[in-house]
């Protein structure tokens, strides 16, 4: 059972889609938005969830008072439960679910568009390392300055490859999962 953490919509269990999802689990969003919120990066923040499967990181900032998300994703499953747990939460008014590639989403967003403050990647284990450093390169088009990058993915994957507008400044082990942290370079 999935279930939000803390905030307004703390405790309240998510729908996940049977297949093709692997939600990060209570104890490492826990931990990780401790993280974010002792750095100030979710409280009013604009906020983009890729490779979104339930929602649940997303939904985790808007239930701790982001102010607004955008799910991506684009499995038709995870669509489906992105848009069911965001009504069942409470917090439609402030998500926005797109139904899309990761990929194509972020080349087709306009440079002009309202950047991210906080932008969380948990892609498939499985996603190339070169699909990973593309999606990194594009998101760094899209962040504010002061912005927080988070990527979630197997202990035993590679350290991302940060594009050089990104500048990494931490990273988390818990059990199998690896988070790091990157910020927009001071000069960027």
């Amino acid at each position: 059972m999935t279930r939000i953490v803390a905030g307004s919509a703390g405790g309240r269990t998510l729908v996940v889609p049977s297949t093709g999802t692997r939600p990060t689990s209570e104890r490492v969003r826990e931990a990780l938005f401790s993280r974010l919120e002792h750095l100030d990066a979710v409280d009013g923040a604009r906020v983009l969830d890729l490779y979104a499967g339930s929602g649940a990181l997303g939904l985790e900032a808007a239930s701790r008072r982001a102010a607004h998300v955008v799910l991506v994703d684009q499995a038709r499953a995870a669509v489906e439960a992105c848009r069911r747990n965001a009504r069942a939460l409470g917090l439609q008014a402030r998500t926005e679910v797109v139904a899309d590639r990761v990929d194509r989403y972020l080349v087709r967003r306009p440079d002009g568009a309202e950047p991210f403050d906080l932008v969380l990647l948990d892609p498939p284990y499985d996603l190339p390392d070169d699909a990973l450093a593309d999606d990194l390169e594009h998101v760094a088009r899209h962040v504010a300055p002061g912005a927080v990058v988070v990527v979630e993915r197997s202990a035993r994957s590679a350290d991302p490859r940060w594009p050089a507008t990104l500048v990494p400044f931490g990273d988390r082990r818990y059990g199998e999962t690896q988070v790091w942290f990157a910020e927009p370079a001071p000069d960027a």
